[in-house]
């Protein structure tokens, strides 16, 4: 019996963003090792349906692309599927050719075959030549009558290791309308649905999925597939921990799928992380990546790494992110073809087998930040590795218009990321990471950031409390943090048009640099820099007239911490480009909160060794079916 791994699709939205990233028919060239469009011949008119393209008279398409090419070398790496069928059904005279990648990037035609009239073309292809990377796709090419690919997909006739399905777990807060349309995405996609056990749908906001328009229809289409579960807002940790605690009760199925709310899911996605789990030789988490929903040829989200000094995640290749596939698509992008090993995976999407829910917990009562990359260290510690699969992808609102790390999320950014050290770093004492996070603070300071510099503070003293604090405010961490904003009036951002805000000495204007040679203070200078600067604003008032008015502007992207603390206020754009924030300067607080980080880091670092141990002997209980069905049965 042939087992389908990945079907061949096509978009269904007249989008030409998103036609890149499932069919390429334009030619490409390199000039100076940068790729260059040739001819731009895509038309979405040629889209004939999910399933079906037309190939014009005298065109190539190339289906070298993000979601059409398999993914080789993570099947010879993960699973013990060795031999593929490629099978090609098409109408009218075509051209097809195989070709396959290494993980250089390299090209290779494998087979070539002329087709007439209604064929099924199949080509039997060996996973054994790419162990570092490599990608197989195949090409049509239509001569002087065009052609129609009617459909292709990926399958073998070995069996899978296991055949439980998965359960869905959508964790959502006041995004009712995102939900309702992914939940149509599932409804009219049956080839996704058939590896679908549930869809829990944990609703934790006020705007209830249920009284969105449309929501009826398509529960009633879903039918008893449809769980929607009501709680307490209990972020996305708890959201997600109770999708993983209902699934681990339903015996169908083998894995929980994690999806974020605000997202557009592309559903054969959802169905190749599941057959991929399927076969992986030994149970692994599979993740999506992550595309721009607001820029959608744009990749955020590939292979993420924790790295052990500092202790911080990053993308694998943080510097070639985000990939703009309608810049440069998959065949002419080297880097994209070697095989990337992940440490976690963002829970925007993420497949998890209950074997390793069951040998290692649930999420970390963390609300918000750190909790998949927390738990995907414990997984991998416990031999179940994230595999971060190309060819698995949604779309989500990027972080571009974002900076959550000067808002109510500083809280947590700061305490689960000193939490996740706990657990998991081998370093002395942190190694790098209290460093690092003072420095954080310092930065703050410099930049008249007051707000996140108290968040920070806080999240320090809860770590310091002890491990049972993680439970005891999981549900009101959150309100609490918000709430201190009123203290700071930086956080406010002036929208007002009838009160334009305008700064004394004008807008500060800087010149264009080069990516990798910014003004920013380095090496002895840098050292120089922050110390003149701590001192001046410890010692020093602020002129009164730069009190009563912004001294100078800031746009965002020149807003950088070695600029704006060389003045006593300044007038910055907020991230969303929706007002300003006026920041000024504070010594009083300055001076308390400078002190305050200096103590509460040295007393977390003398402690760290005894801290490290109480964290590590209450994890177990903290992330427990029981310790989460009692705060489940508190907040329902």
């Amino acid at each position: 019996m042939a087992h389908v791994l990945q079907n061949v699709v096509f978009p269904l939205d007249r989008d030409p963003d998103l036609l890149p990233l499932y069919a390429d028919p334009e030619t490409w060239s390199v000039i100076e090792d940068e790729p260059v469009r040739v001819s731009n011949r895509a038309h979405l008119g040629n889209i004939l349906g999910r399933h079906r393209a037309r190939i014009v008279a005298g065109r190539r398409v190339s289906m070298g692309t993000y979601f059409n090419a398999f993914p080789a070398s993570y099947w010879q790496h993960w699973t013990s599927v060795r031999q593929v069928q490629l099978t090609v059904r098409t109408t009218g005279p075509a051209t097809i050719l195989v070709y396959r990648s290494n993980g250089s990037g390299v090209r290779q035609r494998v087979a070539t075959r002329e087709v007439t009239g209604e064929a099924s073309t199949s080509f039997d292809l060996e996973l054994t030549q790419y162990s570092d990377g490599g990608w197989i796709w195949f090409d049509i090419v239509a001569d002087e009558k065009p052609a129609v690919l009617e459909g292709a997909e990926w399958t073998t006739d070995q069996e899978p290791k296991r055949t439980g399905k998965a359960s869905l777990g959508i964790t959502t807060y006041n995004k009712p309308d995102y939900c309702v349309e992914t939940l149509r995405a599932l409804a009219a996609s049956p080839d996704a649905l058939e590896f679908v056990d549930r869809i829990f749908l944990i609703d934790q906001g006020t705007q209830l999925v249920a009284d969105q328009e449309g929501y009826g229809d398509v529960a009633t289409s879903l039918g008893e597939t449809l769980q929607v579960i009501r709680q307490d807002n209990l972020g996305g940790s708890g959201g997600f921990a109770r999708a993983m605690h209902e699934t681990l009760q339903r015996p169908e199925s083998d894995f929980v799928q994690l999806l974020d709310d605000d997202v557009r899911l592309e559903p054969e996605s959802l169905r190749r992380s599941i057959v991929f789990g399927q076969y992986a030789t030994t149970p692994v988490l599979v993740g999506g990546h992550m595309f721009d929903l607001l820029d959608r040829p744009k990749l955020h989200g590939w292979a993420e790494v924790v790295d052990e000094h500092p202790f911080m995640w990053r993308n694998l290749y943080q510097e070639k992110m985000p990939h703009d596939f309608g810049v440069s698509n998959l065949r002419q992008s080297t880097l994209l073809h070697m095989r990337m090993d992940a440490d976690y995976n963002g829970w925007w999407m993420c497949l998890i087998p209950l074997d390793a829910i069951r040998k290692v917990g649930l999420s970390l009562p963390a609300f918000i930040k750190w909790d998949d990359a927390e738990f995907c260290l414990r997984a991998g510690e416990a031999g179940f590795p994230t595999v971060s699969m190309p060819g698995v992808a949604l779309w989500h609102v990027s972080w571009v218009n974002k900076d959550d790390t000067i808002d109510w999320q500083a809280y947590f950014h700061a305490r689960n990321r000193i939490v996740a050290g706990l657990l998991h770093s081998n370093a002395p004492r942190g190694g790098r990471l209290l460093v690092h996070s003072r420095r954080v603070d310092l930065k703050h300071l410099m930049m008249m950031q007051y707000y996140p510099v108290a968040l920070r503070a806080q999240a320090l003293r809860d770590v310091l409390s002890g491990p049972e604090h993680m439970r005891r405010n999981l549900a009101t961490a959150m309100p609490a943090a918000r709430a201190l904003a009123a203290d700071y009036p930086e956080t406010v951002v002036h929208r007002d048009p009838s009160a334009v805000l305008h700064a004394r000495r004008g807008r500060q204007v800087y010149k264009q640099l080069p990516k990798n040679d910014l003004d920013s203070p380095k090496g002895m200078r840098l050292r120089l820099f922050t110390l003149s600067t701590l001192t001046s604003h410890f010692l020093h008032r602020p002129n009164p007239a730069n009190i009563a008015q912004p001294e100078v502007e800031f746009g965002k992207e020149d807003a950088h911490w070695w600029r704006v603390p060389a003045f006593d206020s300044a007038l910055v754009s907020a991230a969303d480009g929706s007002g300003k924030n006026i920041y000024t300067r504070d010594r009083a607080k300055y001076r308390r909160m400078l002190r305050d980080t200096v103590r509460l880091h040295a007393e977390l670092r003398r402690r760290w060794p005894d801290l490290q141990k109480q964290y590590r002997e209450a994890l177990p209980d903290l992330v427990s079916p029981q310790s989460w069905q009692q705060i489940f049965e508190e907040k329902a």
